[in-house]
């Protein structure tokens, strides 16, 4: 491999299957790939964890070690049971930018023990649209003025065991009513209202001395019509310029639909590897699918070409790859040991919302709703039911796909206590009539709702602003005291 292709796949980190690494991987992190994301496919416990990275890091020291680990809805370490601390729109129900650092050093002090080297966290987006299908309980809250600290205090607290921080998705992606894994969203937000609203998070994040700052693949008309992930204006004029930010711009997935889709042009993957490197982006994530070595292959004949061609200048390239390296470093805190739940079940129960009088009438049904988890999410574990069983003797439990009303309303004859457990109720036509149709039967309905709460929700309820396995035992708690 040339020097130039050696440089070229410096900036790559891509995605791969299974819990160890595949021989073509290794040998191209030996001969220089920038490193790799990690995601619930890799992962079965920390300890396997730990054995992965040390075994990447064996082929070459610097590899570069990605997770996404937000706490709350997204998790990769505790995807087979739920968070171990609850979500961003938790921690800022809970309103206190301490406890929110707190949190963060528990993830980073995980995450350092596992030999990650960056974790894709937090999100700096604010939740400002009902019909955002994406962000939601992953955002810190809708008013930039009381997230922005909790922003700066997660990064701050991550940073603690030298695990670098990646605050995305630049330059917000709360207003987007589409989800950018599948199309491109445009935002309907002029340069002021960005100003005003949407980047006061990264401003927060950037004097809290942010490693990381992620791309979002999302247009703003007045910077154009490239997303921010290919746009010189964002990522240099505005991130760089404007903000001041010196460290290291990862873009969001390059495979997803926002720019494979709308702006996948000549070469694919490799022509948006090029520019977006060109725009001033530095560490290039392909990690949502897993990629193999002819993919890596193609995307580096592209970058290289354009590197000879003139079209990316060499001086960029090479910047970006120092930049990348600069994500590392091995963390030197090597402890793995039980998941401590105390500070995520401590956050947990701060951010509960208890509306009306929700108590329990004897053992009750509890109705686990199920819904389709968002693409970054993925199939966490959710669900109340097993939590009260334990702390309550007869419970029942009821999982439903669909809220059948006829189902439900069944299974609820002989008990006074049915607790019905939703993610944003409001926004699904069927789980508002099942809540209605129990309104009308139920003695003592209770609602427990673990995503944004809708603006007509009422009732006894109590609202968790999480899914994750901490927030839902608070819930248990609450009930069963």
């Amino acid at each position: 491999m040339s020097s130039l292709e050696t440089l070229a796949e410096s900036v790559l980190l891509p995605g791969f299957a299974g819990t160890s690494a595949p021989d073509w991987l290794r040998r191209r992190l030996g001969a220089g790939l920038g490193g790799v994301i990690l995601f619930g496919r890799n992962v079965v416990d920390d300890e396997q964890v730990a054995r992965l990275t040390a075994q990447l890091r064996a082929e070459r020291d610097g590899v570069v070690v990605g997770i996404d680990e937000e706490g709350g809805d997204v998790t990769r370490l505790d995807a087979a049971t739920g968070s171990f601390v609850p979500g961003p729109l938790a921690l800022g129900a809970a309103d206190d930018p301490e406890l929110t650092a707190a949190v963060a050093t528990a993830i980073g002090e995980r995450l350092a023990a596992c030999g990650i080297t960056v974790n894709l966290a937090p999100c700096g987006d604010l939740a400002l649209s009902p019909e955002d299908p994406v962000i939601g309980v992953r955002a810190f809250g809708s008013d930039p003025v009381k997230a922005s600290p909790h922003v700066a205090a997660y990064v701050t607290g991550l940073q603690k065991y030298g695990i670098a921080a990646c605050v995305k998705h630049f330059p917000g992606h709360g207003a987007a009513t589409e989800d950018s894994h599948l199309a491109l969203p445009v935002l309907p937000r002029t340069e002021d209202e960005l100003r005003a609203t949407e980047l006061v998070p990264f401003a927060a994040a950037i004097r809290a001395g942010v490693r990381s700052i992620m791309t979002g693949h999302l247009v703003i008309r007045a910077w154009g019509d490239e997303p921010a992930t290919l746009n010189r204006k964002a990522l240099t004029e505005v991130l760089r310029g404007e903000l001041g930010f010196t460290g290291t711009v990862i873009t969001d997935a390059l495979e997803m639909g926002a720019v494979s889709g709308a702006y996948r042009r000549h070469d694919g993957l490799g022509d948006a590897a090029v520019r977006s490197l060109a725009a001033g982006a530095d560490a290039l994530c392909l990690g949502g699918a897993a990629f193999d070595a002819d993919v890596l292959d193609r995307i580096t004949e592209v970058v290289v070409a354009a590197v000879k061609s003139g079209r990316l200048p060499l001086e960029r390239l090479a910047e970006a790859s120092a930049r990348t390296a600069a994500l590392g470093e091995a963390p030197t805190f090597a402890r793995v040991g039980p998941v401590d739940h105390r500070i995520g079940l401590e956050a947990a129960r701060r951010a509960l919302r208890i509306r009306g009088n929700p108590r329990l009438d004897g053992p009750p049904l509890v109705v686990d709703v199920w819904e389709e988890p968002t693409i970054a999410a993925g199939p966490v574990p959710r669900g109340l039911g097993p939590h009260l069983s334990e702390l309550v003797p007869g419970t029942h439990v009821l999982n439903v796909s669909g809220a059948d009303v006829a189902e439900v309303l069944e299974a609820a004859q002989g008990f006074r206590s049915v607790v019905v457990v939703t993610r944003e109720g409001h926004r699904n036509p069927r789980v508002r009539a099942l809540l209605a149709a129990l309104g009308e039967s139920a003695a003592n309905l209770i609602r427990v709702e673990t995503g944004v709460p809708g603006p007509d929700d009422e009732g006894d309820r109590i609202d968790t602003f999480s899914g994750s396995y901490v927030s839902l035992r608070a819930v248990a708690e609450s009930l069963a005291a």
